[in-house]
């Protein structure tokens, strides 16, 4: 399927989500962005996380980002943008989109993942001088 959907230009995120959800059973997909090649799929969680699924050929590799472990550079290309997975080396690179509306709410999306939710609570707190 993967082979029929690169030689046809057409993405089947069906597909992505059956493989995502096969790895992640208990995570809620909320939306999905192919990259304009088809060799990734960012997922949108219902919890707020971001995850990635990277076609190798053969397989999928799925993997859930995790809060302030990813880093976003813009690149040369107004549809893409450079990712550093901090966990993950071998899902680094650029990722490019059919648009640069799906990039810009990509980049949203693990930019969002890059606050832990122990800096979100620490935001959300009265700084001294308004607690008088």
């Amino acid at each position: 399927m993967a082979r029929l959907e690169r030689t046809e230009g057409s993405q089947d995120t069906g597909l992505a989500i059956l493989e995502f959800g096969r790895a992640f059973p208990n995570e809620a997909i909320r939306a999905l962005h192919v990259t304009a090649d088809g060799g990734a799929v960012f997922v949108r969680l219902y919890d707020g996380k971001t995850g990635i699924m990277r076609n190798h050929r053969k397989h999928y590799a799925c993997h859930v980002i995790q809060p302030g472990r990813v880093r976003v550079t813009p690149s040369g290309n107004p549809r893409g943008f450079s990712v550093d997975f901090l966990d993950v080396r071998s899902q680094n690179g650029e990722y490019v989109f059919a648009t640069e509306q799906d990039a810009a709410e990509v980049s949203l999306w693990l930019l969002d993942n890059y606050v832990s939710p122990e800096d979100r609570e620490a935001g959300k707190q009265e700084p001294a001088a308004d607690r008088a």
